[in-house]
């Protein structure tokens, strides 16, 4: 087992490490990475249901030290995503406040668990057999209810706990940075913007037309994104609520009368002004 998990968490880090180089720090990169986790930890999960551990200290470390390491990357990665795409719009202060909401719920995590906490960063080994060995769960040991309707031929009572923290750690990690780069002066995405902010002054119905439009064209990630990750970019960029805007898409399509009426619009205004422009060189 060790060497076959080995192989797969190498292979892990190295196809991430390729998706960051295509997508960045992208909300397409955290998705990505999930779904890769995903195939990772089911390519374990029959491998193990094929083989058998070669001793008790082999499964206490595969569920102590080695699923919680893969685990936590997706618990990571999730949490990063959804803190990402549902961040409000509204300033820094609006961001600021919905970030340190976030860290207070690491807080109330780290206070209901604090006892193993303790267990597990003091390097305790006296309840491995009751925390790390499949079917050797204690119901004194204050087991989360979720335990009860996982698969214990792959889990344990407390492996998904060791995973929560060491994702914890990195989310905090991640909040801290966010909320320094906010205080340094720069922008709600972390980019340096020398003061200057872009707010759309027309109505949302025109910059939904857009977006789908530029959806439509695959201009963004060679159209390997969802509509829901460019409407939210484009909210945080000119500092909008777009609403449900799959609603005002279908009033678009069901307009009698000319369903692209802005990007007809745009693409009139542009013509004028070159033509005019030509004029004056005429």
């Amino acid at each position: 087992m060790n060497n076959y998990y080995k192989k797969t968490i190498q292979k892990l880090e190295t196809e991430i490490a390729e998706l960051t180089s295509e997508f960045g720090n992208s909300l397409l990169f955290y998705e990505r990475s999930i779904d890769l986790i995903i195939q990772k930890m089911m390519l374990l999960k029959e491998f193990l249901q094929s083989n058998n551990f070669n001793s008790i200290e082999d499964e206490i470390n595969f569920f102590k030290v080695q699923k919680p390491s893969v685990i936590s990357k997706l618990i990571y990665f999730n949490a990063i995503y959804k803190i990402e795409a549902k961040k409000p719009y509204g300033g820094k202060q609006a961001i600021e406040t919905y970030l340190n909401n976030e860290m207070l719920e690491l807080k109330r995590f780290y206070d209901k668990n604090a006892e193993f906490y303790k267990y597990y960063r003091t390097g305790s080994n006296y309840l491995d057999h009751k925390y790390f060995v499949r079917g050797e769960h204690d119901i004194k040991l204050s087991l989360d209810t979720y335990y009860f309707e996982a698969d214990h031929t792959f889990s344990t009572s407390h492996d998904y706990k060791v995973a929560k923290i060491i994702a914890n750690d990195l989310i905090q990690t991640y909040l801290k940075k966010r909320l320094a780069n906010i205080t340094n002066g720069e922008d709600t995405d972390g980019l340096k913007r020398d003061g200057q902010s872009l707010t759309w002054t027309t109505n949302k119905t025109d910059l939904i037309e857009l977006i789908y439009a530029l959806h439509t064209q695959e201009v963004f990630n060679n159209g390997n994104i969802d509509i829901k990750v460019i409407a939210t970019c484009f909210e945080q960029l000119f500092n909008i609520d777009l609403g449900d805007f799959y609603h005002t898409y279908l009033e678009l399509r069901n307009r009698k009368k000319n369903p692209t009426k802005f990007l007809d619009l745009l693409r009139d205004g542009l013509i004028k002004k070159m033509d005019a422009q030509d004029e004056k060189i005429g």
